[in-house]
């Protein structure tokens, strides 16, 4: 293993809550082992075009609050290619770069995977997505920030469909997890969540929907993922809603991008600071292609290869106290 003095540090793919946290750790913890540590901007296309910075304590202040991330982020067809990666690879070499640390989701850790196995270079990677469907970890960087901005926005929505007796469709994101509408409905009090792992069917939407009206309830919330396929969208299934039960008032809303913006929660700015120490501290103790994640309060790592070939797993628990709650 090379004697590894000079860290790079980029994010990629999707940004999330909790990416800049994770850029001033690895930068200050670069620091602190007197190791020079370069900002790589927008990804592997800044790494094929050497758009790289030199970055020192000082350089990440005022960011652990910030959402997005201060190196910006890119998807990169041309990191693709066996082309592509080789010119990334000359250019960390002639700016000294010996490793990195990859801020991203299963798409940007698979990138890294096959350029350490093409180069032996040392890669590390912190799972930064607000999906939470990183094996390996039990939350990645910016699930928890993502969780308190879809409560906060369902509360919202809530105080409007009382006051007009209406049933709104609210849907997150999630195209093959249903982590956020899971955790999120029941911290919002939903009355139906419908999630890409459990195909309820559109029958059991309808009963449960009749239940509620039954038992006294005036409005109601229906979160969807949306993988979710009990409709082929969420506004197939409001119309599908309003034929079937013409009492109801339906409305829908999606919340889209907004779910990856805003500022971080604590507990993902402390994870976030957490993981970077890990990133550096591993790549330094001659540690390669390994993701740092958590588990039982502990930081731990997997190989990059598990973690991206791995599969979440719902929380069965939660979907029987979602389904007790909306009685």
């Amino acid at each position: 293993m090379k004697n590894i003095r000079k860290i790079g540090v980029f994010t990629s793919g999707g940004d999330s809550p909790g990416m800049n946290a994770a850029i001033r750790s690895v930068v200050r913890t670069c620091a602190y082992l007197k190791v020079d540590c370069i900002g790589i901007y927008r990804g592997y296309q800044g790494m094929i075009e050497g758009d790289f910075k030199p970055m020192d304590a000082r350089s990440v202040n005022n960011i652990i609050q910030k959402g997005g991330t201060i190196l910006k982020s890119a998807r990169c067809q041309e990191f693709r290619t066996k082309e592509g990666r080789q010119k990334a690879y000359d250019n960390l070499v002639r700016e000294g770069i010996d490793a990195f640390v990859v801020i991203g989701g299963d798409g940007s850790f698979t990138g890294a995977m096959i350029f350490n196995q093409e180069f032996d270079f040392p890669v590390i990677g912190i799972p930064g997505t607000i999906d939470n469907d990183i094996f390996g970890t039990t939350y990645t960087l910016g699930f928890d920030t993502a969780l308190n901005t879809v409560v906060e926005a369902i509360d919202k929505i809530r105080d409007t469909a009382s006051s007009h007796n209406r049933l709104f469709f609210v849907e997150v994101m999630g195209r093959d997890v249903g982590h956020i509408a899971l955790n999120a409905g029941v911290g919002a009090g939903a009355e139906e969540i419908l999630i890409p792992e459990e195909n309820l069917g559109r029958e059991r939407l309808l009963e449960s929907l009749k239940r509620s009206k039954e038992s006294g309830k005036s409005s109601s919330i229906v979160i969807v993922a949306e993988g979710d396929k009990t409709g082929k969208n969420i506004f197939d299934l409001k119309d599908f809603v309003e034929e079937k039960l013409p009492d109801y008032d339906v409305r829908v809303s999606v919340l889209g991008h907004m779910q990856r913006g805003g500022s971080p929660s604590c507990y993902d700015r402390v994870l976030a600071s957490r993981m970077g120490v890990k990133a550096v501290e591993s790549l330094l103790e001659g540690k390669t292609n390994l993701m740092v994640g958590i588990q039982d309060n502990a930081i731990i790592l997997t190989p990059i290869n598990k973690a991206i070939k791995g599969h979440t797993k719902i929380d069965k628990e939660l979907i029987r106290v979602s389904d007790i709650m909306s009685i």
